[in-house]
Protein backbone atom coordinates (compact mmCIF):
# COMPACT_ATOMS: atom_id res chain seq x y z
CA UNK A 1 0.00 0.00 0.00
CA UNK A 2 2.63 2.52 0.70
CA UNK A 3 4.34 1.81 -2.94
CA UNK A 4 1.08 2.66 -4.44
CA UNK A 5 0.92 5.58 -2.28
CA UNK A 6 4.43 6.89 -3.44
CA UNK A 7 3.40 6.06 -6.93
CA UNK A 8 0.42 8.69 -6.63
CA UNK A 9 2.64 11.20 -5.30
CA UNK A 10 4.73 11.06 -8.60
CA UNK A 11 1.82 12.28 -10.86
CA UNK A 12 1.42 15.65 -12.00
CA UNK A 13 0.39 18.18 -9.54
CA UNK A 14 -2.67 19.29 -9.17
CA UNK A 15 -2.63 22.69 -11.02
CA UNK A 16 -3.58 26.28 -9.69
CA UNK A 17 -4.97 28.66 -11.90
CA UNK A 18 -2.82 30.98 -13.87
CA UNK A 19 -5.17 33.99 -12.94
CA UNK A 20 -5.81 34.09 -9.03
CA UNK A 21 -8.79 36.46 -7.98
CA UNK A 22 -7.83 40.03 -6.27
CA UNK A 23 -5.52 40.12 -3.50
CA UNK A 24 -7.46 39.36 -0.17
CA UNK A 25 -11.19 38.50 -1.63
CA UNK A 26 -10.30 34.43 -1.43
CA UNK A 27 -8.30 35.24 1.86
CA UNK A 28 -11.40 37.04 3.56
CA UNK A 29 -13.75 34.03 2.51
CA UNK A 30 -10.79 32.13 4.24
CA UNK A 31 -9.68 33.96 6.87
CA UNK A 32 -9.41 30.82 9.26
CA UNK A 33 -6.86 28.72 7.39
CA UNK A 34 -2.97 29.12 7.96
CA UNK A 35 -1.32 32.07 5.57
CA UNK A 36 2.06 30.05 5.94
CA UNK A 37 0.00 27.08 3.76
CA UNK A 38 -2.64 28.86 2.24
CA UNK A 39 -1.64 31.68 -0.51
CA UNK A 40 -3.81 33.46 -2.16
CA UNK A 41 -3.94 31.19 -5.35
CA UNK A 42 -4.17 28.17 -3.26
CA UNK A 43 -7.46 29.22 -2.20
CA UNK A 44 -8.12 29.93 -5.52
CA UNK A 45 -7.72 26.93 -6.38
CA UNK A 46 -9.63 25.54 -3.32
CA UNK A 47 -12.65 27.43 -4.48
CA UNK A 48 -12.60 26.83 -8.00
CA UNK A 49 -11.26 23.53 -7.55
CA UNK A 50 -8.02 21.42 -9.11
CA UNK A 51 -7.67 19.22 -12.21
CA UNK A 52 -8.83 15.81 -11.08
CA UNK A 53 -10.11 17.27 -8.10
CA UNK A 54 -7.47 15.79 -6.10
CA UNK A 55 -5.09 17.65 -4.69
CA UNK A 56 -1.35 16.10 -5.42
CA UNK A 57 2.04 17.13 -3.31
CA UNK A 58 0.94 18.20 -0.35
CA UNK A 59 3.66 17.21 2.55
CA UNK A 60 6.08 20.01 1.69
CA UNK A 61 3.77 22.84 3.18
CA UNK A 62 3.23 20.26 6.37
CA UNK A 63 6.88 20.70 7.57
CA UNK A 64 7.17 24.72 6.39
CA UNK A 65 8.94 26.25 9.79
CA UNK A 66 5.87 28.64 9.73
CA UNK A 67 3.75 26.00 9.88
CA UNK A 68 4.77 23.90 12.53
CA UNK A 69 5.18 27.11 14.69
CA UNK A 70 1.94 27.67 13.72
CA UNK A 71 0.65 24.36 15.11
CA UNK A 72 2.83 24.48 18.03
CA UNK A 73 1.12 27.74 19.06
CA UNK A 74 -2.59 26.13 18.71
CA UNK A 75 -1.31 23.25 20.64
CA UNK A 76 -0.22 25.45 23.36
CA UNK A 77 -3.65 27.62 23.29
CA UNK A 78 -5.51 23.90 24.12
CA UNK A 79 -3.16 23.39 26.92
CA UNK A 80 -3.57 19.33 27.53
CA UNK A 81 -1.67 16.41 29.51
CA UNK A 82 1.82 14.92 28.80
CA UNK A 83 1.42 11.87 26.66
CA UNK A 84 3.10 8.65 27.23
CA UNK A 85 6.57 10.37 27.77
CA UNK A 86 5.79 12.46 30.14
CA UNK A 87 6.59 15.66 28.11
CA UNK A 88 4.10 18.87 28.68
CA UNK A 89 3.98 21.75 27.01
CA UNK A 90 5.76 23.73 29.26
CA UNK A 91 8.68 20.95 29.03
CA UNK A 92 8.22 21.22 25.18
CA UNK A 93 8.47 24.95 24.60
CA UNK A 94 11.62 24.95 27.12
CA UNK A 95 13.86 23.60 23.68
CA UNK A 96 10.94 24.90 21.13
CA UNK A 97 13.65 25.97 18.35
CA UNK A 98 15.10 22.58 18.62
CA UNK A 99 12.36 20.38 19.28
CA UNK A 100 9.84 22.18 16.11
CA UNK A 101 13.64 22.35 13.61
CA UNK A 102 14.08 18.24 14.55
CA UNK A 103 9.73 17.63 14.00
CA UNK A 104 9.99 19.14 10.72
CA UNK A 105 13.23 17.42 9.84
CA UNK A 106 11.10 14.16 10.48
CA UNK A 107 8.72 15.23 8.51
CA UNK A 108 11.03 16.38 5.77
CA UNK A 109 13.07 12.89 5.20
CA UNK A 110 9.91 11.03 6.11
CA UNK A 111 11.42 9.16 9.24
CA UNK A 112 8.78 10.50 11.59
CA UNK A 113 7.17 8.25 13.27
CA UNK A 114 4.17 8.92 16.06
CA UNK A 115 4.29 7.73 19.89
CA UNK A 116 2.12 5.49 21.40
CA UNK A 117 -1.33 7.25 22.49
CA UNK A 118 -1.62 7.41 26.60
CA UNK A 119 -5.51 6.06 26.99
CA UNK A 120 -7.77 7.07 30.19
CA UNK A 121 -11.56 6.54 31.20
CA UNK A 122 -13.01 9.68 31.83
CA UNK A 123 -16.66 9.93 33.35
CA UNK A 124 -19.48 10.70 31.33
CA UNK A 125 -21.99 13.79 32.72
CA UNK A 126 -24.82 12.30 34.08
CA UNK A 127 -24.02 8.62 33.45
CA UNK A 128 -22.27 5.75 35.00
CA UNK A 129 -20.46 5.19 31.81
CA UNK A 130 -17.21 6.13 31.11
CA UNK A 131 -15.81 7.79 28.03
CA UNK A 132 -12.15 6.67 26.57
CA UNK A 133 -9.88 9.84 25.92
CA UNK A 134 -6.98 9.58 23.69
CA UNK A 135 -3.96 12.06 24.82
CA UNK A 136 -0.91 12.08 22.45
CA UNK A 137 2.46 13.19 22.97
CA UNK A 138 2.75 17.26 22.33
CA UNK A 139 5.07 16.29 20.05
CA UNK A 140 2.56 14.65 17.89
CA UNK A 141 -0.10 17.00 18.85
CA UNK A 142 1.98 19.90 17.03
CA UNK A 143 2.39 17.21 14.04
CA UNK A 144 -1.30 16.29 14.06
CA UNK A 145 -2.35 20.20 13.75
CA UNK A 146 0.48 21.13 11.24
CA UNK A 147 -1.32 18.29 9.64
CA UNK A 148 -4.51 19.66 10.02
CA UNK A 149 -3.70 22.92 8.75
CA UNK A 150 -3.07 21.63 4.94
CA UNK A 151 -5.62 19.11 4.88
CA UNK A 152 -8.81 20.35 6.93
CA UNK A 153 -9.34 23.68 3.87
CA UNK A 154 -9.73 20.98 1.09
CA UNK A 155 -12.47 18.86 3.07
CA UNK A 156 -14.34 22.29 4.55
CA UNK A 157 -14.90 23.68 1.23
CA UNK A 158 -17.30 20.23 0.66
CA UNK A 159 -18.81 20.06 3.81
CA UNK A 160 -22.61 20.44 4.55
CA UNK A 161 -24.17 23.24 5.53
CA UNK A 162 -25.94 21.52 8.12
CA UNK A 163 -22.56 19.78 9.74
CA UNK A 164 -21.86 22.37 12.86
CA UNK A 165 -19.13 20.64 14.98
CA UNK A 166 -15.79 21.46 14.84
CA UNK A 167 -15.93 23.66 11.95
CA UNK A 168 -14.22 27.23 11.15
CA UNK A 169 -16.89 29.70 12.11
CA UNK A 170 -19.88 27.22 13.46
CA UNK A 171 -20.71 25.86 16.74
CA UNK A 172 -23.44 24.81 18.94
CA UNK A 173 -25.27 27.48 19.46
CA UNK A 174 -25.35 28.05 15.83
CA UNK A 175 -26.63 23.97 15.65
CA UNK A 176 -29.33 24.46 18.34
CA UNK A 177 -30.38 27.71 16.95
CA UNK A 178 -31.39 25.92 13.64
CA UNK A 179 -33.25 23.21 15.73
CA UNK A 180 -35.19 25.78 17.01
CA UNK A 181 -36.34 27.40 14.23
CA UNK A 182 -37.13 24.34 12.48
CA UNK A 183 -39.12 23.35 14.80
CA UNK A 184 -41.39 26.63 14.94
CA UNK A 185 -41.43 25.85 11.11
CA UNK A 186 -43.22 22.68 12.18
CA UNK A 187 -40.64 20.32 11.94
CA UNK A 188 -41.96 18.21 15.02
CA UNK A 189 -41.03 14.69 14.26
CA UNK A 190 -37.85 14.09 15.34
CA UNK A 191 -35.32 11.20 14.69
CA UNK A 192 -33.39 11.41 18.20
CA UNK A 193 -30.35 9.51 16.84
CA UNK A 194 -27.33 7.78 18.44
CA UNK A 195 -24.30 6.11 16.96
CA UNK A 196 -22.95 3.44 18.99
CA UNK A 197 -19.27 4.22 19.64
CA UNK A 198 -18.39 6.21 16.62
CA UNK A 199 -15.03 7.29 17.51
CA UNK A 200 -13.95 3.76 18.31
CA UNK A 201 -15.64 2.17 15.09
CA UNK A 202 -14.72 3.95 12.23
CA UNK A 203 -13.23 1.64 9.64
CA UNK A 204 -9.47 2.85 8.76
CA UNK A 205 -9.75 1.76 5.05
CA UNK A 206 -12.87 3.13 4.31
CA UNK A 207 -11.81 6.95 6.05
CA UNK A 208 -8.91 6.65 4.12
CA UNK A 209 -10.19 5.60 0.88
CA UNK A 210 -12.62 8.56 1.44
CA UNK A 211 -9.68 10.27 2.26
CA UNK A 212 -8.23 9.81 -1.04
CA UNK A 213 -10.95 10.88 -3.05
CA UNK A 214 -9.51 14.30 -2.42
CA UNK A 215 -6.07 13.89 -1.55
CA UNK A 216 -3.45 11.94 -4.05
CA UNK A 217 -0.61 12.52 -2.14
CA UNK A 218 0.73 9.51 -0.80
CA UNK A 219 2.87 10.55 1.98
CA UNK A 220 0.12 12.54 3.16
CA UNK A 221 -2.21 9.31 3.10
CA UNK A 222 0.43 7.30 4.96
CA UNK A 223 0.86 10.14 7.50
CA UNK A 224 -2.80 10.05 8.49
CA UNK A 225 -2.67 6.20 8.77
CA UNK A 226 0.42 6.01 10.92
CA UNK A 227 -1.83 8.28 13.35
CA UNK A 228 -4.76 5.78 12.95
CA UNK A 229 -2.27 2.64 13.62
CA UNK A 230 -1.06 4.01 16.48
CA UNK A 231 -0.61 1.56 19.40
CA UNK A 232 -2.69 2.67 22.74
CA UNK A 233 -0.82 2.38 26.01
CA UNK A 234 -3.79 2.02 28.94
CA UNK A 235 -3.12 0.30 32.37
CA UNK A 236 0.12 -1.46 31.40
CA UNK A 237 -1.52 -2.84 28.55
CA UNK A 238 -0.41 -2.00 24.71
CA UNK A 239 -2.45 -2.48 21.80
CA UNK A 240 -3.13 -1.38 17.71
CA UNK A 241 -6.60 -0.33 17.32
CA UNK A 242 -8.10 -1.88 13.76
CA UNK A 243 -10.67 0.53 13.79
CA UNK A 244 -11.61 4.28 15.31
CA UNK A 245 -9.86 7.28 15.85
CA UNK A 246 -9.07 8.44 19.75
CA UNK A 247 -11.09 11.54 21.27
CA UNK A 248 -8.80 13.64 21.82
CA UNK A 249 -6.52 14.19 19.18
CA UNK A 250 -6.05 17.05 17.12
CA UNK A 251 -7.30 15.04 13.63
CA UNK A 252 -10.01 13.51 15.33
CA UNK A 253 -13.11 16.30 15.14
CA UNK A 254 -11.87 16.45 11.30
CA UNK A 255 -11.74 12.66 10.70
CA UNK A 256 -15.01 12.13 12.16
CA UNK A 257 -16.53 14.92 10.17
CA UNK A 258 -15.09 13.46 6.65
CA UNK A 259 -16.26 10.22 7.28
CA UNK A 260 -20.11 11.34 7.93
CA UNK A 261 -20.05 14.15 5.44
CA UNK A 262 -21.81 11.83 2.67
CA UNK A 263 -24.56 11.17 4.97
CA UNK A 264 -24.94 14.89 5.39
CA UNK A 265 -25.00 14.81 1.60
CA UNK A 266 -27.39 11.79 1.30
CA UNK A 267 -30.29 13.30 3.72
CA UNK A 268 -30.49 16.78 1.60
CA UNK A 269 -31.13 14.86 -1.61
CA UNK A 270 -33.68 12.87 0.52
CA UNK A 271 -35.32 16.16 1.01
CA UNK A 272 -34.53 15.67 5.17
CA UNK A 273 -33.47 18.02 7.11
CA UNK A 274 -30.82 17.11 9.21
CA UNK A 275 -28.87 18.82 12.36
CA UNK A 276 -25.62 17.10 13.08
CA UNK A 277 -22.70 18.24 15.26
CA UNK A 278 -19.70 15.83 15.31
CA UNK A 279 -21.95 12.49 16.33
CA UNK A 280 -24.65 14.34 17.73
CA UNK A 281 -27.54 14.56 15.00
CA UNK A 282 -31.15 14.61 14.95
CA UNK A 283 -33.24 14.81 11.91
CA UNK A 284 -36.31 16.74 11.70
CA UNK A 285 -39.14 15.82 9.38
CA UNK A 286 -42.58 17.60 9.09
CA UNK A 287 -45.01 14.15 9.33
CA UNK A 288 -44.05 10.76 10.96
CA UNK A 289 -43.72 9.01 7.40
CA UNK A 290 -40.30 11.20 6.62
CA UNK A 291 -38.76 10.67 10.05
CA UNK A 292 -39.37 7.12 9.47
CA UNK A 293 -37.82 6.87 6.36
CA UNK A 294 -34.90 9.32 6.98
CA UNK A 295 -34.62 6.74 9.76
CA UNK A 296 -34.44 4.08 7.53
CA UNK A 297 -32.00 5.62 5.38
CA UNK A 298 -29.80 6.58 7.84
CA UNK A 299 -29.73 3.33 9.27
CA UNK A 300 -29.20 1.50 5.75
CA UNK A 301 -25.74 4.23 5.01
CA UNK A 302 -24.54 3.30 8.68
CA UNK A 303 -24.61 -0.24 8.59
CA UNK A 304 -23.20 -0.55 4.87
CA UNK A 305 -20.13 1.78 6.22
CA UNK A 306 -19.25 -0.27 9.19
CA UNK A 307 -21.26 1.75 11.42
CA UNK A 308 -24.60 1.30 13.96
CA UNK A 309 -27.49 3.17 15.90
CA UNK A 310 -27.85 2.61 19.36
CA UNK A 311 -30.73 0.43 19.71
CA UNK A 312 -31.49 1.92 23.04
CA UNK A 313 -30.66 5.72 22.89
CA UNK A 314 -32.13 6.02 18.91
CA UNK A 315 -36.20 6.81 18.43
CA UNK A 316 -38.68 9.11 16.53
CA UNK A 317 -40.08 11.60 18.71
CA UNK A 318 -43.67 13.63 18.26
CA UNK A 319 -43.21 17.41 19.66
CA UNK A 320 -47.02 17.80 19.88
CA UNK A 321 -46.56 15.20 23.03
CA UNK A 322 -45.02 15.09 26.27
CA UNK A 323 -41.61 14.06 26.59
CA UNK A 324 -39.03 15.62 23.85
CA UNK A 325 -35.56 15.05 23.43
CA UNK A 326 -31.75 16.26 24.31
CA UNK A 327 -29.48 17.67 21.93
CA UNK A 328 -25.65 19.48 22.85
CA UNK A 329 -26.58 19.85 26.59
CA UNK A 330 -30.93 21.41 26.37
CA UNK A 331 -33.88 19.21 26.87
CA UNK A 332 -36.28 20.39 23.58
CA UNK A 333 -40.02 20.13 24.74
CA UNK A 334 -43.20 21.72 23.41
CA UNK A 335 -42.27 24.94 22.44
CA UNK A 336 -39.62 25.33 25.28
CA UNK A 337 -35.81 24.29 25.63
CA UNK A 338 -33.72 24.06 29.07
CA UNK A 339 -30.76 22.68 30.19
CA UNK A 340 -31.03 18.51 30.11
CA UNK A 341 -30.73 16.26 33.21
CA UNK A 342 -26.87 15.85 32.50
CA UNK A 343 -26.16 19.33 31.90
CA UNK A 344 -27.93 20.39 35.50
CA UNK A 345 -26.44 17.29 36.94
CA UNK A 346 -22.90 18.52 35.59
CA UNK A 347 -23.18 22.25 36.77
CA UNK A 348 -24.20 20.79 40.71
CA UNK A 349 -21.00 18.38 40.50
CA UNK A 350 -18.97 21.60 39.62
CA UNK A 351 -20.86 23.74 42.25
CA UNK A 352 -20.20 20.77 44.77
CA UNK A 353 -16.74 20.98 44.40
CA UNK A 354 -16.39 24.03 45.33
CA UNK A 355 -18.58 24.62 48.29
CA UNK A 356 -18.00 22.08 50.81
CA UNK A 357 -18.79 22.63 54.36
CA UNK A 358 -15.16 21.80 55.61
CA UNK A 359 -14.48 24.43 52.79
CA UNK A 360 -11.67 26.75 54.84
CA UNK A 361 -11.73 29.61 51.91
CA UNK A 362 -13.33 32.62 52.52
CA UNK A 363 -16.82 33.61 51.61
CA UNK A 364 -15.79 36.04 48.80
CA UNK A 365 -13.03 33.36 47.16
CA UNK A 366 -15.89 30.75 47.25
CA UNK A 367 -18.00 33.06 45.44
CA UNK A 368 -15.32 34.36 43.30
CA UNK A 369 -15.03 30.45 41.85
CA UNK A 370 -18.23 30.02 41.55
CA UNK A 371 -18.93 32.91 39.75
CA UNK A 372 -16.56 31.56 36.89
CA UNK A 373 -18.48 28.41 36.74
CA UNK A 374 -21.95 30.26 36.51
CA UNK A 375 -21.19 32.79 34.64
CA UNK A 376 -20.09 30.53 30.89
CA UNK A 377 -23.16 27.99 32.31
CA UNK A 378 -25.38 31.31 31.58
CA UNK A 379 -23.97 31.88 28.50
CA UNK A 380 -24.94 28.86 27.05
CA UNK A 381 -27.88 28.21 28.79
CA UNK A 382 -29.38 31.48 28.49
CA UNK A 383 -32.03 30.80 26.26
CA UNK A 384 -33.85 28.67 28.13
CA UNK A 385 -37.43 28.66 29.68
CA UNK A 386 -37.25 31.51 32.64
CA UNK A 387 -38.38 28.43 35.40
CA UNK A 388 -35.08 26.99 34.94
CA UNK A 389 -32.82 29.26 37.19
CA UNK A 390 -35.02 30.36 40.39
CA UNK A 391 -34.29 26.77 41.56
CA UNK A 392 -30.26 26.64 40.70
CA UNK A 393 -30.17 29.95 42.38
CA UNK A 394 -31.75 28.77 45.58
CA UNK A 395 -29.87 25.74 45.60
CA UNK A 396 -26.21 27.53 45.85
CA UNK A 397 -27.47 29.68 48.10
CA UNK A 398 -28.19 26.45 50.02
CA UNK A 399 -24.85 25.12 49.89
CA UNK A 400 -23.38 28.65 51.11
CA UNK A 401 -25.70 28.75 53.64
CA UNK A 402 -24.64 25.35 55.14
CA UNK A 403 -21.23 26.52 54.87
CA UNK A 404 -21.53 29.49 56.97
CA UNK A 405 -23.65 26.93 59.01
CA UNK A 406 -21.25 24.36 59.91
CA UNK A 407 -18.69 27.48 60.82
CA UNK A 408 -20.74 29.01 63.26
CA UNK A 409 -21.12 25.51 65.26
CA UNK A 410 -24.58 24.22 63.55
CA UNK A 411 -25.43 21.09 61.69
CA UNK A 412 -27.09 20.00 58.49
CA UNK A 413 -28.08 21.88 55.65
CA UNK A 414 -28.59 25.77 55.10
CA UNK A 415 -32.58 25.79 56.66
CA UNK A 416 -35.02 27.84 59.08
CA UNK A 417 -33.24 30.89 60.61
CA UNK A 418 -30.28 30.32 58.26
CA UNK A 419 -32.18 32.12 55.62
CA UNK A 420 -33.22 35.17 57.79
CA UNK A 421 -29.80 35.33 59.69
CA UNK A 422 -27.71 35.25 55.72
CA UNK A 423 -30.75 36.65 53.51
CA UNK A 424 -30.46 36.66 49.70
CA UNK A 425 -29.24 40.10 49.42
CA UNK A 426 -26.37 38.94 51.99
CA UNK A 427 -24.43 37.17 48.89
CA UNK A 428 -26.10 39.75 46.35
CA UNK A 429 -23.36 41.93 48.58
CA UNK A 430 -20.97 39.43 48.40
CA UNK A 431 -21.36 39.40 44.75
CA UNK A 432 -22.86 36.12 43.95
CA UNK A 433 -24.13 35.40 40.50
CA UNK A 434 -27.53 35.43 40.20
CA UNK A 435 -28.86 33.58 37.05
CA UNK A 436 -32.29 35.49 37.69
CA UNK A 437 -30.76 38.78 38.12
CA UNK A 438 -28.97 38.03 34.36
CA UNK A 439 -31.79 36.42 32.93
CA UNK A 440 -33.43 40.10 33.49
CA UNK A 441 -30.10 41.95 32.36
CA UNK A 442 -30.67 40.08 29.07
CA UNK A 443 -33.92 40.54 28.67
CA UNK A 444 -34.08 44.25 29.52
CA UNK A 445 -31.29 44.84 27.06
CA UNK A 446 -33.03 42.85 24.03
Amino acid sequence: MERAMERETEKTPARVPQTAEPAGEARARWAWTEPAVWTERMLTALEQGVKGGRWHSLIDKVYTPGNISSAFARVKRNKGSAGVDYVTVEHYEKRLEQNLASLSLSLRENTYRPNPVKRIQIPKAGSKEMRPLGIPTVRDRVAQAALYNVIAPIFESGFSQHSYGFRPGRGCKDALRRVSTLLKDGYIHVVDADIKRYFDTIPHERLLKRIGEKIADGRILSLIENFLKQNVVENAAHWTPEDGTPQGAVLSPLLSNIYLDPLDHLMKNAGIEMVRYADDWVLMCQTSQDAERGLEIARKWLEENGLSLHPEKTRIVDMSEPGGFDFLGYHFERKYRWPSRKSISKLREAIRGKTRRANGYSMERIITAINRTLRGWFEYFKHSHRSTFNSIDSWIRMRLRSILRKRHRGKGCGRGMDHIRWPNAYFAKCGLFSLVNALIALRQSS
